[in-house]
This record gives structure tokens, C-alpha cells and sequence, in this order.
């Protein structure tokens, strides 16, 4: 700070004395925040994405907002809400009918429009951060925990929005509460930036869940590779010992469901079973920060944390952090605030690389929403055969063959990972053994006997290693569902596995990890291995994977050998 000389001895001892106070002002501010402020700091330079920007006040809103009434797993709420009526952050404006979650109004305005599918609310312009924002308190005694989860329309953000207080309301008699802070899909960040930001909360909210619940012990699980993260979670943890961190390894899907479980506890359940039967219930991270700020302070569920990537002015292929978006705020507001869209663009996602869907600039931010990505535009293969690998894991059927159609390709057959079961015949397939693979060498065979040149894939990380190993060795040139999304953001293609599918070597004290079941190293966890209940036929397959596997037939090109062995690089040849 500079400052001219001045003769006046009383100026100069009223500019000391405005110095001083302001100094010590100062100093008073960065004493409560700078730990958080260098952990912000620390956490930019070492993501992987390079650039994460966490920002709280660049975003408004282009006057309306957009409740959708379906905001997760459930039927659509019913509206108590008429256009004309005046409401708040806070205001209850729709009510579930049977399972299903009440809905909040995010801002403050005029309801403008009611709809079968959605309630309109003209607002104005809305800061992005509404965390501060005065809000109309649930009517819940903060003494029944689980009333004030259900009256604050809390669901899960991390996934299909099951309502939590649905997913809370059992006796765990002792068992566990396991914490999905894998953020396991690529790209996003919001969940670590939650980590590093509200720790204690975040711990506070599990404490909550595990009262709840009647829990004896918390997990948290969260990938090895985010160091920072997990020391600012073991710092919080200090003096409580019922909560431990869980080390996952780097590849995708660590966060599904039943993964965390076998993980963390050591065991696979089958297809149709719920975490219940393992004695544990599965949360999302930032669900847990909901379920704080619904018990703690009377707070709805009105906001969501998100993450903004892809094709974005001015961030360097890296994301965009924003803390408290209202629900209902357009897609175009949050690409508009991250920096706006960068020329051209293939599609924008809503979601993660993997499971996220094409969405519009119009539609509006959900309870469930975790990321914006616009991505690259898509290059043109002119027709080329293709044949689609669908995994339970990643985008399905229907995804792939949108992303086919955007590639100009032409499908001539679909196959689905062996691993994928659809228990309940509903179309929504479920993978036997989440990021623990097989083999696919018979699926790309199927797809080269179709004609394709191509083959257009959605598995996860252990599965494309496997793809990898016998799909170019037929002639097929293999595309990823997520490869215009990494492409856009400067990461690397996924197709051969480059990491282990184990945590090694030492871990932090106060954790334990995935490790491998041949390992004796301490605070290991070794996930077991089961035979698969077949759902469809009630069946179990007893297929032992360990041991050597050949394949013959007849092709116009001679006889086929596919030669498949644990721990060998799948062998095809033609003799």
C-alpha cells in the first residue's frame, strides 16, 4: 500500500491510527480463515484438472428459475403452490406422494407458472452463492434428526436421488456408515473442494447419519490419490474414534454402490441385494453436508455444489467449483459464469464423463446434478460400421447410440458386458462385480462377425484393459463413450489399465486400504470374491476365471484362437 507524504502531523497520526485498526481488522479475518484459504490454495495446484476455480459470486441468474418436480428416484411431487404466490428461499412448494422428496423454492420471487413436470418462479437476478441467503426454516424438532432430514427434501446428490430420509430410516444395529467421497467420476471436483472447505461439518453430518441409523462405526471412502483432501479429513477426525478413512484406488467405478461396500467392509453383494444386508447404508459426501445444514441450522435442501468443465473461456482445459447453486438455475447461467462457451461445441453434458446425459442450455440445475461439461465438437467417421460394448458401469444403450449417431456412425451391433445383469427386467443393468473384469474377447468377436470396423465402448477401466486385449488384434479400432469429453479437457483417452486396481505401500495412520488379497501389507482390506448371483435365472455361475481359457471357430480367414489367462495378456490369433 502507498501513500504520499503528508506535512500535517494530525493527518498523518489519523492515517497511522486508520492503518492499525485495519490491520488488526485484518489480521482477525485471517486467523479464522487462512488454514481453509492455504488448503484451497494447495488443493488448485494439485488436481489433476489443473485449474480449479472455486467460485462463489460471478453467477446470476437469467430471471426465471425451473423446478423440476421429479428431482431424484420417485413419483413427481404434487404442487402446493399457485402462480401469483410470493415466495422465499425456503418456502415448501411441493410435496411428495408416496416415495419422493419435498421441494423447496431456491430464491426468493413470484411463482410465474405451474406445470404438470415443473414449478416457474420469476426471481430476478440470483447470486450463485445463496449460501448466506435468509432462508424460511423447516418446522422439524431438531431433536428427531430423521424428521428434519425428510422435511428438508434432502435426497442423494451423488447419484439417482434416492430420498434420504427413506434411506435412513432403518436400525444398522452396530453396523456401518459408509461415505462415497470417491468422487469417482473424472473431472469433477466439487466433492474434494467440499472436503477441504467444510471438514467438520462434513464429519458433524456423519456423526448425524450414524445417530440416526444407530451405526457403531463411520467410513470414509475416498481415492488414495487426494492427499490433501484426506489430511484435511484426518485433522477433523482427530479425537474421534469411530470414523475412520478408507483408501480407494484410481480407477472407475470405485464410487458405485456396491463397490464402496466391498471396499471398504470386504464384501460383494449380489446384484439384487441392498447395503442393508451387509449392515451398512452408503452415502453420498455431499448429502452428508446436506444433512448437517438440514439438522444444524433448519436449512431445506435448495442448493447443490457443482462443477463446470469442457469448452470454458479462460480455464485452461481445467473446472470451474461453484459452492451453493439454487436449484433450478439454468444451464446457460452456469456456463455463462465459468467463463461462457469457447466457439464451437459438440454437446453439453449434465453430469460426469461416464453416466452424465446431453442436456439443453434451458434446463435447469436438479438436486442431483454434479457437473455442466461442454464439449469439443464430434469428428465424422462417414458411416462407419460400428459395433457398442455396453457396460453397466457407464452410458447405456441408448447413450451410445446417440454418441454413435454424433460420430456419424452406423450401429450393426450391440453386445452387453457379461457382467451386466438387469435384476428387475427393467432395462437398468447392474454390473455383477463393479471394476473387476473377465474379459470381453468373445463380445468383440461378436461385433467384428457383424461387420463393424469399429467398436464403440462404455466400460469401466478394468473392462476397456480387457476390450484392449482382444479388440485391435480383430481389427477393430476402439472409441470410448468418454473420449470427446477427455479430449476436450486435455486428459488421455481411457483404454489400457495404467493403474493398479490396489492400494500399496504405506498409508496414513487412521486409514486402511484396498489392498491386494495376496497382501500381507498392514491396514489392508482384501475385497473378497464370490460366485455371481445370476438374478434372471436364479442361478450362480461357476465360471472360474483363474484358470486358462481357449476359444476355437471357424472364420473365412482360417480357424480363430482366443487364448485368455489370469494375469496374461489375452492372446488371439488365426491358424
Amino acid at each position: 500500500m502507498a501513500t504520499k507524504k503528508k506535512s500535517n502531523a494530525k493527518t498523518k497520526a489519523t492515517a497511522k491510527s486508520s492503518i492499525k485498526k485495519a490491520v488488526k481488522g485484518m489480521k482477525k479475518v485471517a486467523k479464522s480463515t487462512a488454514k481453509k484459504v492455504e488448503k484451497g490454495v494447495k488443493k488448485v495446484a494439485k488436481k489433476a484438472t489443473k485449474a480449479v476455480k472455486e467460485t462463489t459470486k460471478a453467477l446470476k441468474s437469467s430471471g426465471e428459475i425451473v423446478l423440476l418436480l421429479k428431482q431424484g428416484v420417485g413419483k413427481p411431487s404434487v404442487p402446493c403452490v399457485k402462480k401469483g404466490d410470493k415466495v422465499q428461499v425456503g418456502t415448501l412448494i411441493a410435496k411428495p406422494q408416496g416415495l419422493g422428496a419435498n421441494l423447496h423454492s431456491s430464491v426468493d420471487g413470484v411463482v410465474s407458472q405451474v406445470t404438470d413436470t415443473a414449478i416457474y418462479i420469476k426471481a430476478g437476478k440470483v447470486p450463485i452463492d445463496i449460501s448466506k441467503s435468509k432462508f424460511k426454516r423447516i418446522t422439524a424438532d431438531k431433536k428427531d434428526l430423521l424428521a428434519c432430514v425428510a422435511e428438508a427434501g434432502v435426497v442423494g446428490m451423488g447419484g439417482a436421488g434416492f430420498p434420504t430420509a427413506a434411506k435412513l430410516n432403518l436400525d444398522l444395529h452396530g453396523g456401518h456408515v459408509l461415505v462415497n467421497a470417491a468422487e469417482c467420476e473424472p473431472v469433477l471436483a466439487h466433492n474434494m473442494a467440499q472436503l477441504v472447505q467444510f471438514p467438520n461439518e462434513t464429519i458433524k453430518g456423519i456423526q448425524y447419519i450414524m445417530k440416526i441409523t444407530n451405526a457403531k462405526q463411520g467410513i470414509i471412502a475416498i481415492k488414495q490419490k487426494h492427499t490433501h483432501e484426506i489430511e484435511s479429513i484426518l485433522k477433523a477426525l482427530k479425537g474421534i474414534d469411530n470414523i475412520r478413512v478408507h483408501l480407494l484406488p484410481d480407477i472407475y467405478p470405485m464410487g458405485e454402490e456396491r463397490a464402496v461396500i466391498r471396499e471398504t467392509l470386504g464384501i460383494l453383494l449380489p446384484v439384487t441385494a441392498l447395503p442393508s444386508e451387509a449392515n451398512a447404508v452408503v452415502i453420498n459426501v455431499e448429502t452428508v453436508l446436506r444433512v448437517y445444514e438440514a439438522i444444524e441450522f433448519g436449512r431445506p435442501a435448495v442448493s447443490k455444489n457443482l462443477t463446470v468443465s469442457g469448452k470454458i473461456k479462460g480455464i485452461n482445459n481445467g473446472v470451474k467449483v461453484f459452492y451453493d447453486v439454487p436449484i433450478g438455475l439454468k444451464v446457460k447461467d452456469a456456463i455463462e459464469a465459468a467463463g461462457g462457451i469457447d466457439g464451437k461445441y459438440g454437446e453439453i453434458i449434465m453430469g460426469g464423463p461416464f453416466m452424465g446425459k446431453p442436456c439443453k442450455l434451458d434446463d435447469p440445475i436438479t438436486k442431483t446434478t454434479g457437473g455442466i461439461i461442454v464439449t469439443e465438437p464430434f469428428k465424422d467417421y462417414k458411416g462407419a460400421k460400428v459395433g457398442l460394448l455396453v457396460c453397466a458401469c457407464g452410458a447405456n444403450e441408448d447413450r451410445l447410440k446417440d454418441i454413435a449417431s454424433k460420430y456419424n456412425m452406423k450401429v450393426v451391433d450391440v453386445e452387453y458386458c457379461k457382467q451386466a445383469k438387469d435384476p428387475k427386467g427393467n432395462g437398468v443393468y447392474k454390473c455383477e462385480n463393479p471394476g473387476n473384469c473377465p474379459g470381453q474377447a468373445l463380445k468383440c468377436m461378436n461385433i467384428k462377425k457383424a461387420g463393424a470396423t469399429e467398436i464403440l465402448i462404455s466400460n469401466c477401466s478394468d473392462c476397456t484393459n480387457t476390450v484392449m486385449g482382444s479388440a485391435p488384434g480383430l481389427g477393430l479400432n476402439v472409441h470410448h463413450a468418454t473420449d470427446h469429453i477427455f479430449e476436450t479437457v486435455g486428459m488421455p483417452v481411457q483404454r489400457h489399465l495404467t493403474k493398479s486396481k490396489f492400494i500399496e505401500g504405506p498409508i496414513p495412520e487412521g486409514c486402511t486400504a484396498s489392498r491386494n488379497p495376496e497382501s500381507n501389507e498392514p491396514g489392508g482390506i482384501h475385497p473378497v470374491q464370490v460366485h455371481h448371483e445370476d438374478s434372471a435365472k436364479g442361478t450362480s455361475s461357476n465360471v472360474d476365471y483363474s484358470k486358462p481359457y481357449e476359444f476355437r471357430e471357424n472364420t473365412p480367414d482360417g480357424e480363430l484362437l482366443i487364448s485368455i489367462e489370469s494375469g496374461s495378456d489375452i492372446s488371439i490369433k488365426y491358424e
